[in-house]
């Protein structure tokens, strides 16, 4: 086993030649602003941070908090500052927007008019305002990541003077990364009338996914980069474009493969957000360690976490700050379960650890535990898509463990089967149409119904769109690689062929069915054969009769 200092030399040489290839032209939103500020809360304290703020374009203030102290100098100070800021005291119903579009709702109090209007129109003769200074009690924007523009401070004095710091120089033009990508093609959000996957939108802390004429769409200026959404995701229809997926994972296949070679040991990967202080990713981490910075930390998802581990390394640590927004922390933990639950059933270690603290000394027990753990024989396989990448590195996990071909059965989980009760089938093909991903397809030539176990999401889609109610899904991970990946025939039949010219125009199930549903109507049940025509002798037949019939003509 090679010493520290060793270590943290084959680090430094590993991290200096490995460089995340980045789009050096991406994508931007931009905003603009001209200084307008709202300021929120107490009288006195709106007052207040409105005197220091005396450089902006205009000021106004909205009173929606008492007053918060007594005292004759403060409230003389208070009556002394900015005396030219008007203040309102209308009740506010709403704010939305973004740094240079903040619409804001309040009571209307002109008797007969509208129940709200428009702050910024009344106060300023703006259709919005720029930034919004919140020091309200409580903040009037409920969101774990607020939108650019709005400071909530409350009763915090840094984080007023933190803002009073930024907000002047927010007057101009912005740009900022479009952080996101959507194929709705292969999104699994709703087709033909019916929802289907809804991961995105419950994991986005900032608000920024909506379904708007039931397709994802995702608002690039209220988007803060979390990537909740492209981890959420099964299909890959929301992919992260900074870094895009495929070169972070080709940047963690390098990092892993150059440090094995140089090291001569495993690494163990840590990702963190951007936002970590350098001092406590630098050279005071253990050797072994190598740090990824991400926009933030739900960037890396499961097939990153399992791809470095079936690369080499021995462990994942993921460093989860007080910082990280509790919706986030949430998808995390779920996150990391299944691929620790994934990893035991195979025979692996639970090599993937979400830590609140990345001291050497609080470190120590958990690099000391995974020391110990089997080594992992690096796969040699590349990324490609999500799902692939993430099965190319199980199954790479798992030969080097137990080998098992078994199926584990979990609960709210992306991967699974489908079943379809044979019987009842009439090889509609509803299913197949309905399928984001084409892990059902039919049969070409053929009346059948096939699936790939790999391609299912276990969106639901094919259940709801089924008119006879015989399909059922079932999450679940299956190790046996071949069966997962096998075209299996759920349901086939030879065609119906038409009984006066003998061309295959339906399926079997198809045509006794329709015999069984209507073949007794009073409207059917004399020309019971016409249903076992193709279209064509149908047609023929129907106009031979008439013609034969000089009463039918009439009528």
């Amino acid at each position: 086993m090679h010493s520290q200092p060793q270590l943290k030399l084959a680090r430094q040489s590993v991290m200096a030649q490995t460089r995340i290839i980045q789009n050096l032209i991406p994508p931007t939103v931009s905003y603009t602003t001209q200084g307008n500020v709202l300021i929120i809360g107490p009288e006195d304290l709106t007052r207040l941070a409105a005197a220091r703020l005396s450089a902006m374009s205009s000021l106004v203030i909205l009173a929606n908090d008492p007053i918060t102290s007594q005292d004759d100098d403060h409230l003389e100070k208070v009556m002394n500052a900015c005396p030219q800021v008007e203040s309102y005291y209308n009740h506010l119903h709403a704010i939305k927007g973004f740094l240079g579009q903040f619409q804001v709702l309040v009571e209307n109090e002109a008797a007969g008019g509208e129940k709200t209007v428009q702050l910024s129109q009344v106060a300023i003769r703006k259709p919005h305002f720029d930034i919004v200074l919140d020091l309200s009690l409580e903040p009037c924007l409920n969101l774990e990541m607020l939108p650019p523009g709005y400071f909530y401070v409350g009763r915090d004095d840094a984080k007023l003077e933190d803002a009073l710091a930024q907000i002047p120089d927010l007057i101009g033009e912005f740009d900022k990364p479009r952080y996101v990508k959507v194929n709705s093609d292969i999104c699994a959000h709703y087709r033909h009338g019916m929802n289907g996957c809804n991961r995105c939108l419950n994991f986005c802390p900032a608000d920024a996914i909506a379904s708007v004429d039931n397709v994802i769409e995702i608002d690039p200026y209220l988007c803060h980069g979390a990537g909740s959404c492209t981890n959420a995701c099964p299909t890959g229809a929301l992919s992260y474009d900074l870094p895009a997926p495929q070169s972070l994972h080709n940047y963690l296949q390098k990092l892993v493969s150059r440090y094995l070679e140089q090291a001569g040991e495993a690494p163990v990967i840590l990702f963190h957000d951007e936002n970590v202080p350098a001092e406590l990713v630098g050279d005071e981490l253990p050797g072994e360690i190598l740090p990824v910075a991400l926009e933030e930390i739900t960037v890396a998802a499961i097939d990153h976490w399992m791809s470095v581990l079936a690369w080499g390394a021995r462990q994942v640590l993921i460093y989860n700050t007080e910082a990280t927004a509790p919706t986030l922390t949430q998808m995390l933990e779920g996150e990391v379960s299944l691929a620790n639950t994934i990893l035991d059933e195979m025979g692996q270690p639970q090599r993937i650890t979400l830590v609140s603290d990345i001291q050497a000394d609080a470190l120590s027990a958990t690099l000391d535990i995974s020391c110990d753990w089997p080594v992992t024989v690096p796969g040699s396989f590349a990324a490609s898509d999500k799902r692939a990448t993430l099965y190319l590195a199980i199954d790479h996990l798992n030969s080097q463990a137990a080998a098992i071909d078994t199926q584990l059965k979990l609960a709210n989980i992306p991967y699974g089967t489908v079943k379809v009760a044979a019987d009842n089938c009439t090889l509609c093909l509803s299913c197949v149409a309905t399928c984001p991903t084409q892990a059902l397809k039919d049969g070409g030539d053929e009346p059948a119904l096939r699936f790939v176990e790999q391609d299912c999401v276990q969106c639901g889609l094919c259940e709801q769109a089924c008119p006879e109610k015989v399909i059922s899904i079932t999450p679940q991970v299956n190790f046996d690689r071949a069966s997962r990946q096998e075209l299996r025939v759920l349901k086939e039949e030879p065609p119906f062929e038409c009984i006066v010219c003998g061309t295959p125009f339906a399926t079997q199930s198809m045509v006794h069915r329709m015999l069984d549903m209507v073949g007794e109507h009073s409207a059917f049940n004399a020309n019971i054969e016409r249903l076992k025509m193709c279209g064509d002798c149908r047609v023929k037949d129907l106009f031979e009769d008439i013609l034969q019939d000089p009463e039918k003509q009439l009528r």
